[in-house]
């Protein structure tokens, strides 16, 4: 009787702790040894806690597999995804499938993020009843870093054309800048297409056209570090 309580005690906290999370975070992983421990930092140290980070080492073969495994052991909201080398395409879909929480966002694990970059996006998502939650990017390399796109204002529209302007699609069609709510997403089934170059391309375009109403998040960033080695250039 009393194993019996104490089992239903836990289900319930289990249960609630789901029904509570606010954001998956999607991290496809591929050989990144050297710069995935920035990228993880800034994810376990978002002001907002109500998240969880799902990881896929898409089989990586340097020390990738034993960062995250650390990392794991530090932060138990980390979920490592396991598989052979598929691409990130199938690693961003299979993050997608386990996420538990009402919104997606999606980093590459080269990239890092401000630590209020999620709570900014979900706080004005929630604010006005938005689907998708985008904000400014910063691209960087080893020489020099620029604001690549700078969204000043808070700018609410449900227009896909002006959604387009904002953004400066097809020009700059990232995944990773924004909030996507999963329940839309699963709704009109967006997902990557698997073999293809920059799928992205096809991504973001399908999620301002089918997603509703989209806002703009002003002072937090993205910041997109421009690697030759990343996993965009393994495809």
């Amino acid at each position: 009787m009393a194993i019996a309580w104490i089992t239903q005690i836990i289900y319930k906290s289990i249960k609630r702790k789901l029904n509570n999370m606010k954001i998956s975070i999607i991290v496809p992983v591929y050989n990144v040894e050297k710069y995935l421990e920035r990228c993880l930092d800034s994810l376990i140290n978002q002001t907002l806690k109500d998240i969880e980070i799902i990881c896929i080492n898409d089989g990586s073969t340097d020390n990738s597999s034993e960062i995250l495994k650390e990392y794991a052991k530090k932060d138990s909201r980390i979920i490592i995804i396991n598989q052979n080398n598929q691409g990130i395409s199938v690693a961003r879909n299979n993050g997608m499938n386990k996420a538990k929480g009402k919104y997606i966002g999606f980093v590459d694990s080269d990239d890092w993020v401000d630590l209020d970059f999620f709570e900014k996006l979900y706080k004005a998502a929630e604010k006005h009843n938005a689907q998708m939650a985008v904000c400014s990017i910063i691209r960087l390399n080893e020489y020099r870093n620029k604001k690549y796109l700078q969204l000043k204002n808070e700018t609410v529209t449900d227009d896909f054309r002006e959604k387009c302007v904002i953004l400066d699609i097809p020009q700059k069609s990232y995944v990773w800048n924004k909030l996507y709510l999963k329940e839309a997403l699963d709704k009109h089934q967006i997902n990557f297409k698997q073999g293809v170059y920059y799928e992205d391309l096809y991504f973001v375009p399908v999620a301002l056209e089918k997603l509703t109403k989209m806002v703009t998040v002003p002072d937090t960033f993205y910041y997109y570090w421009k690697n030759k080695d990343s996993i965009v250039f393994q495809k």
